[in-house]
């Protein structure tokens, strides 16, 4: 037999109602009145920030209707909410004066001040450890209180396996299905969606991939600048039969939207299905591509894909708008824990043609042992949820869906401003010895800087670039990196994942069209002569001016010629007075 229990029947509500959301106003954010939950030991955690609200360790009557559990141990009680962050006592010198000039400049990042609280209090180890964190692509930092609410929560709970009927599993699918709904309101979706939790999105595009009916004469469209787990579904569609057509990448990623269309046009659905992957927003190259163009791939056939891992930690997604068939995220891309739980958001009729090659423990109701007859779970997302999902963990990611929901409106802004700042001061930079440049920034740059609050950018805030010599050869990465870790800094080198976009930021694709079976890194590295990747620098929900000074510092440090050689001779163990 299965291993499936029905739930127990309770009284139907909302959605809004069961996630505690506002409905009465139209707000620019997913949800902008918000509550974790409630504990009588986590009292000291609850705070209240608004416009009008200070900072107070005092234990609150009940638990406000709209706050943020914050701890101000290290805060003044009567420290208002927006007080900006200014370097300390013992830094009032250079990096004051670039402050003042950076807001002289960027007066607008003022109204993101309420940031440099949350820097304060949810991400002050940053600052007590000294390490400057610019790889929010990789993974965002988690918020201290989300880890303190949760693990309140977990000492006071006792949550069984969903797959059962006690007390303890009922508890558990009560609050599954309330991160189900949180997932669904945070990204606006419209009746007809679902939520299939995942490791990762890497593990939903997987699911999408092996289960999609790809057949002879169906096509799988999809852009060069993309993940590997995009590329990955490729091997599903090949082996089935159809046909695979990239839309190729511009120098600076992204494509041309008038391209994408033309080969979509050029390879429409026929007879049978085809699948159109879009990468939201690449994590190498800094382009987000435009959504319009799924509603375009739908009027042809295609049924949609849309990787959102890279694009929703600072992006603003509305299913309701943009009614792409599937998507895919990872939590802890978006406000850092818990790791080991994505999701697939998907619209129940694209689950319906979906053909699963095989069934697991939790995704059945009836199996013949011996024999070949089985009957899936009645419970259309449960068919994919293979064995037990991470229900431990998934009241986290309701609180931490919340927790974004009230900050994401003033981020896109804060983002933009530290991102102009430092492709500016990074530009500038010269070598003493020669006066050329000391970088060289390769992803896509901004077309217009935000002004305001709740604006949507047209790109990232990753850098990826490369470091050059006097000589205007590149700087191997691994000298960069090496730098860097001595300095207390956490960047990132290498391709990302993406080799269709390094390859297009890098201008190798004529090497990589050249590539053969069983080739390695090294082997590809050997033929263009360099290491291959770049240095990528991604901002995030915690950044504020100090991380991207100290960004441009380490960057200034390298133009000295003295000191460059140095930390050479350091790195390759040469006698010191060896020429670099």
């Amino acid at each position: 037999m299965g291993n499936k229990h029905s739930s127990p029947v309770v009284p139907p509500q909302s959605r809004e109602q069961r996630i505690g959301v506002d409905t009465n106003n139209d707000h620019s954010a997913p949800v902008s009145r918000i509550s974790l939950r409630y504990h009588k030991s986590q009292a000291s955690l609850l705070k209240s920030i608004s416009s009008h609200d200070t900072l107070s360790c005092e234990k609150p009557s009940a638990p406000p209707h709209n706050y943020h559990p914050n701890v101000a141990h290290s805060i003044s009680p009567t420290l208002s909410a927006y007080t900006p962050l200014t370097p300390s006592g013992s830094r009032q010198d250079a990096e004051a004066r670039a402050y003042s000039a950076f807001l002289k400049s960027f007066p607008e990042y003022q109204s993101t001040w309420i940031l440099d609280t949350l820097r304060r209090t949810d991400f002050a180890r940053l600052d007590r450890i000294g390490e400057t964190y610019v790889d929010y692509m990789g993974g965002a930092q988690h918020p201290e209180s989300l880890v303190r609410v949760h693990s309140a929560f977990l000492t006071e709970t006792v949550m069984g396996n969903t797959h059962s009927v006690s007390n303890s599993s009922k508890l558990s699918t009560r609050y599954a299905d309330e991160a189900r709904d949180a997932v669904l309101s945070f990204f606006r979706a419209p009746p007809g969606y679902t939520v299939v939790f995942t490791a990762n999105a890497t593990a939903a595009l997987k699911l999408v991939g092996e289960a999609y009916p790809f057949k002879s004469n169906s096509g799988y469209i999809l852009g060069a600048d993309s993940h590997n787990s995009v590329h990955g579904i490729r091997e599903y569609a090949s082996r089935r039969g159809a046909e695979v057509h990239y839309i190729p990448s511009t120098s600076t990623g992204g494509f041309v939207l008038s391209t994408a269309k033309n080969i979509l046009s050029q390879h429409r659905p026929q007879d049978h299905s085809s699948l159109f992957a879009l990468t939201g927003l690449s994590n190498i190259t800094n382009a987000k591509n435009p959504l319009s163009i799924i509603g375009f791939a739908s009027s042809l056939g295609y049924h949609t894909l849309l990787d959102a891992a890279a694009l929703a930690p600072s992006s603003v997604i509305s299913l309701s708008e943009t009614p792409v068939d599937a998507m895919v995220v990872s939590f802890y891309k978006m406000f850092g824990y818990p790791t080991g739980v994505g999701a697939l958001i998907v619209k129940e009729s694209f689950l319906d043609i979906l053909e699963r090659p095989w069934f697991a423990g939790g995704t059945v109701d009836v199996v013949q042992v011996p024999g070949s007859i089985f009957t899936r779970t009645s419970v259309l997302h449960e068919q994919f949820e293979d064995g037990t999902i991470n229900f431990m963990t998934l009241p986290a990611v309701t609180d931490g869906l919340r927790f974004l929901s009230a900050y994401l409106p003033f981020l896109p802004l804060r983002l933009s401003c530290l991102t102009h700042y430092l492709i500016t001061s990074l530009s500038r930079l010269r070598h003493d010895s020669a006066g050329t440049p000391v970088v060289k920034i390769l992803s896509k740059l901004p077309s217009r800087r935000l002004k305001s609050v709740g604006e949507q950018g047209d790109s990232g805030s990753t850098i990826s670039l490369i470091f050059l010599s006097p000589s205007g050869e590149m700087t191997p990465n691994s000298f960069i990196e090496h730098v860097a870790v001595s300095r207390n800094i956490s960047l990132r080198t290498g391709c990302m994942c993406n080799p269709g976009g390094a390859a297009s930021l890098l201008g190798i694709q004529g090497q990589m069209e050249r590539l053969y079976p069983g080739v390695t890194l090294k082997d590809f590295e050997r033929v263009v002569g360099r290491e291959l990747g770049v240095v990528r620098i991604s901002l995030g929900l915690a950044s504020n001016f100090q991380d991207v000074w100290k960004i441009v510092m380490f960057a200034s440090s390298l133009a000295d010629s003295r000191t460059r050689q140095a930390l050479w001779d350091t790195w390759t163990n040469v006698p010191i007075g060896q020429a670099m």
